[in-house]
């Protein structure tokens, strides 16, 4: 088995974690390959097997990896995103953040999980990514997002008004700091924290949640993910930010966006002894309110 090791700089306590990681992994005579800017900030606070192969894109990872292994929380679990695209590699993501609906795997549990992907005990979640296009070429190649993409307005700017239109039918003109287009795997990031309502990974819906919107009559619509939404801004600035997950352009206002489901899925690992809803519960403390006692 090959796996890949993507990680960012992080604080020093986490570093005794990291290397629980290496050492099972060699424990377990697994073929590691890190990526380049992660080796060189670990080289030399950590024990590491030598020689170490490392990659540094997508066409290095191609044919060198079954599974890419994400040390850090969500944020750096969608990092992948760019490195995986289309070609179909698992990922997994062990949690050194701190909620993690994606990097589910908790820090105690780092030699368990490695014996589970060595035995094959574990099952893929295929989850929709969006896709977003518009004449300026916006994200160049990176133009998908595993979670939302969203329309916002810069710091220093007043309320933006945003035209939503699905299938080139009018849906509704939003006043509001903002709009969150998610995925059902986004529904548990901003779009929670906006409001918006949590859906399963095996829905095959969107959902659209404004940002503080000016009408409180304005709510979170789901739609079906098989329509193209577009969007267009009017504001007082001439420009607002615009997010693919984690990465953001600032965009002229003339600009007209589209979105649709991308054509590929991204594969992620789910042990055997996991399912969403005991994520949801462990992380969302359902069911164990203490007034509920």
């Amino acid at each position: 088995m090959k796996i890949a090791l993507y990680g960012r700089d992080f604080n020093d306590s986490v570093l005794p974690f990291v290397q629980e990681v290496f050492d099972a992994l060699a424990a377990n005579q697994i073929e590691v390959t890190v990526y380049q800017k992660f080796f060189e900030f670990v080289k030399d606070k950590l024990n590491l097997p030598s020689p170490i192969a490392t990659f540094s894109g997508h066409a290095e990872l191609l044919n060198n990896a079954d599974i890419l292994l994400s040390l850090g929380g969500d944020g750096t679990l969608l990092d992948t995103l760019a490195l995986v695209r289309d070609s179909q590699i698992p990922v997994i993501g062990i949690n050194f953040g701190r909620l993690g609906f994606l990097a589910s795997i908790n820090k105690a549990e780092i030699n368990d999980a490695i014996k589970a992907l060595v035995n094959g005990e574990y099952s893929i979640d295929k989850r929709s990514l969006l896709s977003l296009e518009s004449k300026a070429g916006l994200f160049g190649d990176e133009n998908f997002a595993l979670n939302d993409i969203t329309i916002h307005r810069r710091d220093d700017s007043a309320m933006m008004i945003i035209y939503a239109y699905m299938n080139g039918e009018f849906v509704n003109s939003y006043w509001a700091d903002g709009l969150i287009i998610a995925t059902p795997t986004g529904s548990t990031a901003y779009s929670l924290s906006c409001g918006g309502p949590i859906i399963l990974p095996s829905a095959q819906n969107f959902v659209i949640t404004p940002v503080a919107p000016h009408n409180l009559n304005v709510r979170p619509i789901i739609v079906p993910d098989d329509v193209e939404l577009t969007f267009e801004v009017e504001a007082r600035s001439t420009k607002f930010l615009l997010t693919c997950d984690s990465r953001t352009e600032t965009v002229d206002r003339s600009v007209k966006i589209s979105i649709n489901k991308a054509k590929f899925n991204i594969n992620l690992i789910r042990l055997n002894n996991e399912t969403f809803l005991t994520t949801l519960r462990n992380k969302l403390l359902w069911g164990i309110d203490t007034r509920n006692y």
